[in-house]
């Protein structure tokens, strides 16, 4: 991040360690620096993310877990190094639909293996959830919508949803939940 941080931002690094010497430049006419995510979800990885990057990309993370560890420890962290309030991209499994248990019961399939997993497991742990399927967001279009925008409040600053719904008339009321978030 030492070295990717000023190159994207100002074209150029000059880096010395013990380890490793980089002096590398970018010349690409036109070249606009973007925004460096990175997928932190633990507490220190939250605080070097906040002191180098511009934010975090969270995946299977619930929102009393955004609201009481990521959101605050990212932003402190970067509040005290003097940086701008990072970026906090938030993905969650979405599906609006007539059957919330059937949807509930496909995402705790689909998405199975990140209760598995060791750092989207220590997620859903602290936010008390058995797995993947107590986190998504499932309902009707009013109820899928709702707890998109609660995000918001909470200081989630981007979401994408990995929709999941079956067949087409779930996925495009998905969608419009989704896309009338965004508007």
């Amino acid at each position: 991040m030492t070295v990717l941080g000023p190159l994207v931002r100002d074209g150029a690094v000059s880096y010395t360690s013990d380890v490793y010497t980089t002096h590398a430049s970018l010349t690409n006419p036109g070249r606009r620096a973007f925004p460096i995510l990175v997928a932190a979800l633990g507490e220190q990885m939250l605080r070097v993310t906040a002191r180098l990057a511009d934010g975090t990309v969270t995946w299977c993370t619930g929102p009393s877990t955004l609201a009481s560890h990521i959101v605050p420890t990212i932003t402190s962290e970067a509040a005290e190094a003097g940086r701008p309030a990072p970026r906090v991209v938030t993905l969650l499994p979405v599906c609006v639909t007539d059957d919330a248990n059937g949807a509930r019961e496909r995402a705790a399939q689909i998405f199975a293996i990140y209760g598995q997993l060791p750092s989207y497991r220590a997620m859903l742990d602290r936010e008390g959830a058995e797995g993947p399927a107590d986190i998504a967001i499932v309902g009707s279009p009013a109820e899928v919508t709702d707890r998109i925008g609660s995000l918001a409040e909470i200081g989630v600053t981007d979401f994408a949803a990995v929709e999941f719904g079956v067949g087409d008339d779930e996925r495009a009321a998905t969608r419009a939940a989704v896309l009338a978030v965004a508007s």
